[in-house]
């Protein structure tokens, strides 16, 4: 279907994955006129490519009251989504093998719990209570009822037939090439300016993509991309039937109804925003699956399947950007969420509500505080925020 080539809309939202897409359809069914303009297909870049887990383990403490929100949302997508995409509850375990996992383990816990977590700690038995398939190895785990999965192949569909359903514009494999301030309006153009979008008020929801979005504007906020490999094996039989991850982050893997299983943790592999995934790293690939064949040793006659790699945008503090832009008139930004697919739907609604004149119902993440001045270096890098 072609495209109009300048079309007037009250919002632009740059970016189609969870967070740009769920704050565009809160916007529209509110009565406003929304395009959404993605560089890909929807739900196709961080939020298509991710491991679809729904958990609090992962999730940074601070953002615990997000994600438990936001879990709720995931397990009733058709209630406010209109169609499903498998959302499964399933109890979460993480698992500490050696005393300083331990210890890490009981810290990361209680941190959780301060935000609202319901987090219990599992002595061995009990555990294996929970997961029989368990290596017995293990010393300690933190149990927790809200976690699950679901599938991110899924919400791109889900969210393309709710937006239409809502009336919203959707320019999909139309990659923003610059923005223009006109007549108190925001301008949006595409490749070769074939396409030309104005709107009243601008959502960044770039991802990775945030940085030169937002240097558009004229702000310097870095944004460093992470590119997570994911793994996934054969059809095989049950072995495991709650989401799985270590202490000290570097696991996650669950098994879907197919028998298949999906073994992360942010292993890293070769790739960067401008050439996206270029390759996987081998040594880092062999390092997961055999940790996950340490947690359950019925994967060691695990067949690998395929692999992919993933991108993930995180801010200096690696906690998120989420609000309006300091000095540009209704212009906002909303990304870089840790663990962004759990929290994803949440942090759309609540911008929306903040774009509606509303008082969101939890805080926002303002984003002033990324901004590098021209007389300040640009520093990246990871704060402690248990």
């Amino acid at each position: 279907m072609s495209q109009p080539t300048s079309t007037a809309f009250d919002v632009a939202v740059l970016g189609g994955g969870v967070m740009g897409c769920t704050t565009a359809l809160f916007l529209a069914r509110a009565g406003m006129r929304v395009a959404v303009i993605e560089r890909d297909a929807l739900c196709r870049g961080a939020s298509g490519v991710n491991a679809g887990t729904l958990t609090l383990h992962m999730t940074r403490a601070a953002l615990v009251p997000y994600a438990i929100r936001a879990w709720k949302m995931w397990m009733n997508t058709d209630t406010w989504l209109g169609h499903g995409v498998l959302a499964t509850s399933a109890p979460g375990l993480s698992l500490a093998f050696t005393e300083s996992e331990k210890a890490l383990l009981q810290q990361r816990a209680a941190a959780r719990r301060e935000y609202g977590a319901q987090i219990d700690l599992l002595d061995r038995d009990a555990a294996l209570a929970v997961e029989p398939g368990l290596n017995p190895a293990m010393l300690q785990a933190a149990y927790c009822a809200t976690d699950g999965f679901a599938s991110a192949y899924l919400t791109g569909r889900a969210f393309h037939a709710a937006l239409h359903e809502a009336g919203v514009h959707v320019f999909e494999q139309t990659p923003v090439t610059r923005i223009e301030r006109v007549a108190g309006m925001y301008r949006v153009y595409g490749p070769n300016d074939s396409i030309r979008i104005d709107a009243t008020r601008l959502v960044m929801a770039g991802g990775v993509w945030l940085e030169p979005l937002l240097a558009m504007l004229g702000f310097r906020i870095p944004v460093k991309t992470l590119v997570n490999q994911l793994i996934v094996t054969e059809r095989m039989p049950p072995v495991m039937r709650s989401v799985l991850s270590i202490a000290n982050g570097l696991l996650s893997m669950k098994q879907f109804a197919n028998g298949s299983v999906l073994i992360g943790g942010g292993w890293q592999g070769i790739g960067d925003r401008e050439q996206g995934s270029v390759e996987t790293v081998p040594d880092n690939l062999i390092g997961n699956l055999r940790l996950a064949q340490h947690v359950i040793p019925a994967l060691a006659k695990a067949r690998v399947a395929r692999i992919w790699l993933g991108l993930e945008a995180e801010t200096a503090d690696a906690m998120p950007m989420i609000g309006a832009l300091p000095g540009s008139p209704d212009a906002w930004v909303i990304g870089c969420v840790h663990s962004g697919y759990t929290s994803g739907p949440y942090m759309g609604k609540l911008l929306a509500q903040a774009m509606l004149g509303e008082e969101p119902e939890l805080p926002l993440f303002d984003p002033a505080r990324l901004v590098v001045h021209d007389d300040a270096p640009a520093q990246l890098h990871r704060e402690k925020t248990e």
